[in-house]
């Protein structure tokens, strides 16, 4: 008999319960603000001071509204795979939807008038307290996982180079909270890493034996009806099955069911960004483009001093791009290297202290200072906010023929800032998994998503890694 799955309702329990707590909290700390605490001179009270017995009712109906919605986003689940700014994200999506729901109530409740102001300090109160809560949970989960506690116990079945990377990105991602005891049937990739646990015949055993939860399955194409097999012979057993596709490259895609007729269809593929969608990341751009122009254009005219000032050349460094749909554009940088500098390389990536980059633009680089001019770029139309890096002509034609899918990131505009070069892969990395990264933005490209990039796009640009 299978053992229970430890940890699967602690975490989620100590979650609701304390989120609870801290609503309520943030109630009573906003009631304060507006009626008793210091900011009353600056924001008088004028109409009185009502009962804390009716914001008291109000707050268990905005309590239980909160709890539905951050269980009905997810927030509850044991194993988000997701950063805290993403949990940061999704807690203001929440609280602000929670928060126009209770003002849409008390609009229509004419048995009392709430503060407004009130409304907008529990607003912010509620995120700032729910989100150091998320702080402590994720690293209080952490540290049970690292601690061995509450992992659900995994064995890996299949063959081929993706069982070890499996294997690898789960050892290396302990926030998965599982623990992979071994593999079942031969797997010679694996062989040197971890126990074969027995034979595919023998898997119902093998998994009542070593109290197996989740199998993950890494079966080629020519392997389904091993898999079915499998399945039929698990019939009964309560345990996960997590398969990667047979074409792992689908795995970056936007998978939708359909259903025509009663008959179920996948659409792998469907343009993203279209009609309404692309006004409103047209006007996100120009809205973050400007500003941004305003509020750097002392930095830029300082910056522009010191390349005249330090080397040979013009300001800017101007270079041809593909980007949208495959057409070439002009990109613009500040000149970070000498003049003349592929003269006698040709066109190669630049490299860890190369030679060829400048004093001044070494800083640059290190600080992605060289990058704002393509602000420029998001104004002219060329460009976007949020995108996959663009390349040179050269490299394009050279990895269009050598890695799957590359062109694809040509179906939005090129970027600025975005989702492979916040993940650490910028300059000169691994170009498959930047082109992973920058599909699977293709393919799962929101306003919101640019948004969060463009917030960890900071913390990138601090640590540096891989600027040069």
């Amino acid at each position: 008999m299978l053992q229970k799955r430890e940890g699967e309702l602690l975490l989620p329990f100590i979650s609701l319960i304390s989120d609870g707590i801290l609503i309520e909290c943030s109630f009573l700390l906003s009631y304060w603000f507006r009626f008793y605490s210091p900011l009353v001179q600056y924001f008088p009270v004028t109409k009185g001071f009502p009962p804390i017995a009716a914001y008291f009712q109000g707050s268990l109906v905005l309590i239980m509204v909160w709890l539905v919605l951050f269980q009905r986003f997810g927030l509850y689940g044991t194993r988000r795979l997701i950063s805290f700014l993403d949990e940061f994200y999704d807690i203001i999506k929440v609280v602000t939807l929670g928060m126009l729901v209770m003002m849409s109530a008390a609009f229509f409740y004419r048995g009392f008038s709430f503060s407004r102001l009130v409304f907008l300090y529990i607003w912010m109160t509620s995120i700032v307290l729910l989100s150091i809560n998320r702080i402590i949970l994720i690293e209080f989960k952490h540290r049970r996982f690292e601690r061995g506690y509450g992992l659900l116990n995994a064995a890996i079945i299949g063959s081929g180079k993706w069982t070890t990377i499996i294997f690898e990105k789960v050892s290396q991602h302990p926030e998965a909270g599982l623990r992979i005891l071994g593999t079942i049937g031969s797997i010679p990739d694996l062989a040197q890493t971890t126990s074969n646990l027995g034979e595919k015949s023998d898997l119902p055993d093998i998994i009542r034996r070593h109290n197996i939860h989740v199998l993950l399955f890494v079966l080629h194409s020519g392997e389904r009806e091993a898999l079915w097999q499998i399945m039929k012979s698990c019939e009964g057993l309560n345990v996960e099955f997590v398969m990667l596709p047979d074409n792992v490259e689908m795995m970056t895609s936007r998978i939708e069911v359909l259903a025509l007729g009663g008959i179920p269809l996948l659409r792998i593929k469907d343009v993203r960004i279209k009609g309404w969608e692309g006004v409103l990341k047209r006007v996100f751009d120009l809205v973050i483009a400007s500003l941004g122009l305003i509020v750097i254009s002392p930095l830029l005219l300082i910056v522009a001093g010191l390349i005249k000032l330090t080397s040979r050349g013009s300001v800017f460094y101007k270079q041809n791009r593909v980007g949208f749909d495959g057409k070439e554009f002009c990109l613009y940088k500040f000149r970070s290297m000498k003049i003349d500098a592929e003269k006698e390389t040709g066109p190669i990536w630049a490299v860890e202290n190369d030679p060829r980059v400048t004093p001044i633009g070494r800083i640059l680089r290190r600080t992605s200072i060289d990058e704002l001019p393509q602000l420029f770029n998001v104004l002219i139309g060329d460009m976007s906010i949020v995108g996959p890096r663009p390349e040179r002509r050269v490299f394009v034609d050279k990895f269009k023929h050598s890695i799957p899918k590359y062109l694809e990131r040509h179906r939005v505009k090129s970027g600025i800032t975005g989702w492979a070069q916040i993940n650490g892969l910028r300059g000169n990395t691994p170009i498959e998994e930047r082109t992973r990264f920058d599909i699977y933005y293709v393919e799962n490209w929101s306003l919101a998503f640019d948004f969060r990039i463009i917030m960890k796009t900071l913390w990138a640009v601090i640590v540096g890694e891989n600027s040069y």
